[in-house]
């Protein structure tokens, strides 16, 4: 039994969730996987289901009724890793713009040195993000500045989707308090994590924008996570992410 499971939401991702699976396999670390498919045209899932078949203690799938949302997929994926007692639970992009190599050190973040969650960050050393255009870094590092001005955090990449969690956050929050699916999902975890005072530290990685599969991405997607985060801040003054 690993003490680690990397949850990767997939929609439409067969050009990358083959190598993805047998990099993850192949690392130091005995990971194991939790693939959580939103009825995937493509036949993602059934790569997924072939190559269980090599590691079928190592990867497991939750196949879902349709596209529900990226915040949605991963607390079932949480919920998931709690039922089984993973101590650390990752979240991961499919599409290698997470480098799986850095999973060492976010895993070494929280189980070596103290931290409660650590994240994968793009801004800690300055802009480390290869393959956008200047455009979308520029909006992603000032959305990320501004979530800092209006939540207070003290997190340099507060839109990362590269994270660790340990248990115990996790066991802490109330996702039914959770109100974003989307792209704020990202914002809207960190920040309850931070309000109940768990120590995150961020890892600088290297992003690198997908080469293969089609793109999530929208202006929309950022414009969530602007217009999201001032509702995020009020509805703390109210109310608490803590379990009951």
């Amino acid at each position: 039994m690993s003490d680690s499971l990397i949850i990767i939401p997939t929609y439409n991702e067969k050009e990358n969730i083959g190598r993805m699976l047998h990099t993850v396999m192949n690392l130091p670390h005995p990971f194991h996987v939790l693939i959580v498919d939103d009825n995937s045209k493509d036949g993602t899932s059934q790569i997924v289901k072939n190559i269980q078949r090599e590691f079928p203690d190592r990867i497991f799938m939750e196949e879902r009724a349709g596209k529900l949302g990226l915040g949605t997929a991963y607390i079932h994926g949480f919920k998931w890793a709690l039922k089984k007692n993973y101590s650390f639970i990752f979240e991961m992009d499919a599409d290698f713009s997470h480098n799986p190599d850095d999973l060492i050190r976010l895993y070494n973040a929280c189980a070596n040195d103290g931290a409660d969650m650590s994240i994968g960050s793009r801004y800690i050393t300055g802009v480390n993000v290869v393959n956008w255009p200047m455009g979308r870094v520029m909006m992603s590092y000032f959305a990320s500045k501004y979530v800092r001005i209006v939540t207070g955090m003290q997190i340099r990449d507060t839109t990362a989707g590269f994270k660790c969690y340990s248990r115990k956050v996790l066991e802490a929050i109330n996702f039914d308090k959770i109100r974003f699916t989307g792209y704020a999902f990202q914002i809207e975890m960190k920040f309850a994590a931070w309000k109940l005072g768990f120590k995150i530290k961020e890892v600088p990685i290297i992003f690198t924008d997908r080469s293969e599969g089609q793109s999530k991405m929208s202006g929309g997607i950022f414009k969530e996570a602007i217009f999201g985060v001032l509702s995020i801040k009020i509805k703390s003054w109210f109310s608490s992410y803590k379990k009951r």
